[in-house]
């Protein structure tokens, strides 16, 4: 009886045990299901660099159990009673939507599973507004698509050895690191790196003037001193710092080979290409001769590495030059036209225009295909020149029409110095009998400011013209360069009032005006662009021709080192000094103003060893990574 009683005693022992066992396995089945049910789907980048793109977008939110449920399932585990009450179902979902989303990835480096957790919250700005920001722990982010905006600073995600990084900067523009010594013969400032002529304020570049046509302050387009010597000293500059071009020589007669067929031209019916002598010349030229209803000769080029195209020609009628391109816009043909007229610049059904003048005797034409290409294609009414991504991919051939001769057509890599040589002798050309290099077109520099009526010089392109041409003096040894630069000073000795370009600041001070404007406005990289133009001069005219020159550059000088400080914020520069003149708010430098006061300053002081350039060398560098000057 005994032992029979012990059976029924241990199997209604076995019997509980197994309803208790049943039952826990019940409630942990139904947690885990909650928590499951709640999850979203997990995926692991391959890079860590991926978090903040996934994070951002949500693909890796999930939900964790917030501490009660942890200690529940504990308890529940080890087999006693929950801690808390089991919530509703509402109450867990107000739980969840309270409870902060876990991103999680995978280490790819050391194969660990990171966790960061994060609750959105709102961000009151300045008592104005609300922004939605995140929190992690004691930290808060803020969108950096707000930072850029409110702190005018810069970020963008980089790829790096297949990771992403996110790469910030106080700043956009960069200073260069002198070369050494400035000298008047060498590189101006850090030029070798500008490109006038892609600019979106260049028309184009004029086909009778071989220079830049400006459309800054007006739509039709004019002839500004300063681009055109900016183009002149860029190709100088870059003439020094290349390499020499490749170029590839498709006829020149006088060198031909006396067995070589002239076979190269296509000469259609009616049409003649014949080698004649030329007295001027004292050589062998092609003589070309085409009805108008002809469709011209042309000579195969087929080149597909270079873009720039030189030829020598000399028309006796009206006539053209065209040049026909393989492009990337479908492989498509487009024709470059240059043409005996006075036109500028016209765009037709695949076809573009440029008036190059009569040419009646010898002259040499010199033409950036790809410039002119992308010019004539993006024309338009407004001030800028629309954007294309077309490019020419083969010059095909060139075709002459009318009658003429043409000699020595070659394509090269660069051409440099024609075109620095066709800045200076447009200087040459249109200056004026007071030295000057009149601006035909108004400038309104700000409120408070009187407008600039056209025929007003700069001091900058005063400056900047003289750089130009004592460069092709020096090249030369041409007379006629020197002459034109020397008269360049007689505006810096004439007041604003007086069409000259010289303000005095606090009766006290020299200052060769960017804009002669009325208050003055005392423009700093304007100013100082000038002073080099006179330090060129007077070092390379000597202490006779150059007196005038270095009496000008000491005062401006003098001027500088007084007056600088005037431009300092203690966190960036100011452009010009209208704040003093008309008690407005100051005109800050845009960060690329602002590294060129600081890449003027370092070229001044490599002849000028005053411990002022020197100092605010310095602090205007530390400015570009968030320096600031310490406060009280």
């Amino acid at each position: 009886m005994y032992d029979v009683n012990m059976r029924c005693l241990a199997a209604r022992v076995n019997y509980k045990t197994l309803i208790i066992i049943c039952a826990l396995f019940t409630l942990v089945t139904v947690l885990l299901w909650n928590k499951c049910s709640s999850d979203k789907a997990i995926h692991f980048p391959r890079h860590l660099g991926h978090l903040e793109n996934l994070v951002g977008k949500g693909a890796l939110e999930k939900r964790e159990f917030d501490s009660e449920d942890d200690n529940d399932l504990a308890s529940l585990l080890r087999g006693g009673k929950p801690a808390a009450k089991q919530p509703s179902a509402d109450a867990f979902h107000q739980e969840q939507q309270r409870a902060p989303p876990v991103a999680s990835i995978l280490n790819n480096n050391a194969n660990k599973l990171l966790s960061i957790k994060y609750e959105e919250m709102d961000c009151l700005i300045n008592d104005d507004y609300t922004i939605k920001g995140r929190k992690e722990g004691n930290e808060v982010y803020l969108p950096f698509s707000w930072i850029e905006k409110y702190f005018e600073v810069y970020g963008k995600i980089a790829q790096y050895d297949g990771y992403e990084r996110f790469e910030f900067s106080h700043s956009y523009s960069k200073v260069y690191t002198p070369r050494g010594t400035y000298r008047p013969d060498g590189v101006f400032m850090s030029f070798e790196g500008y490109n006038v002529e892609v600019r979106d304020r260049v028309k184009c570049i004029s086909g009778i003037e071989g220079v830049p046509l400006s459309t800054q302050w007006g739509p039709q387009g004019y002839f500004y001193p300063i681009q055109i010597a900016q183009y002149g000293l860029s190709h100088y500059s870059k003439n020094l710092t290349e390499k020499p071009p490749h170029a590839e020589v498709y006829e020149i007669v006088e060198k031909r080979d006396k067995s070589t067929k002239q076979n190269d031209w296509m000469v259609p019916k009616g049409c003649t290409v014949s080698t004649v002598f030329d007295k001027t010349r004292s050589s062998n030229v092609n003589q070309f001769s085409t009805p108008e209803s002809s469709e011209g000769v042309s000579l195969l080029l087929g080149n597909t590495k270079d873009f720039i195209i030189s030829f020598e020609i000399k028309f006796s009628t009206n006539g053209s030059v065209s040049v026909v391109l393989e492009t990337t816009e479908k492989n498509q043909l487009f024709t470059i036209h240059y043409v005996t007229n006075s036109q500028l610049i016209a765009f037709k059904d695949k076809a573009i225009y440029y008036g190059i003048g009569p040419r009646t005797s010898w002259s040499t034409i010199t033409r950036d295909l790809v410039t002119d290409l992308k010019k004539g294609v993006g024309l338009s009414n407004t001030k800028a020149v629309k954007q294309t991504k077309i490019m020419p991919k083969k010059v095909v051939r060139l075709v002459a029409k009318g009658k003429g001769f043409i000699d020595n057509i070659t394509i090269v890599t660069t051409a440099h110095m024609p075109a620095f040589f066709a800045a200076s002798d447009w200087l040459v050309r249109n200056q004026d009998d007071k030295g000057g290099w009149p601006i035909m077109v108004t400038r309104k520099l700000g409120e408070g400011f009187k407008s600039l009526e056209p025929g007003w010089y700069s001091a900058m392109a005063q400056g900047q013209a003289m750089s130009t041409l004592v460069r092709a003096y020096l090249l030369t040894r041409e007379q006629v360069y020197l002459n034109s630069a020397l008269r360049a000073v007689m505006p810096f000795t004439l007041k604003s009032e007086d069409h000259g370009v010289k303000a005095v600041f606090m009766n006290k001070y020299d200052w060769y005006e960017e804009y002669p404007t009325a208050p003055s406005s005392f423009v700093l990289n304007g100013f100082i662009y000038s002073l080099l133009g006179l330090y060129d001069l007077k070092e390379t005219a000597g202490d006779k021709l150059g007196q005038e020159a270095k009496k000008l550059y000491d005062r401006g000088m003098d001027s500088l080192k007084a007056m600088l400080p005037l431009f300092d914020t203690g966190s960036g520069t100011i452009y010009d000094l209208r704040h003093f003149m008309l008690g407005t708010a100051p005109n800050l430098a845009r960060w690329d103003y602002h590294t060129t006061h600081i890449n003027q300053l370092q070229l001044l002081s490599t002849v000028d060893d005053a411990s002022i350039f020197k100092e605010f060398v310095k602090r205007w560098k530390s400015y570009l990574k968030g320096g600031r000057a310490k406060h009280n």
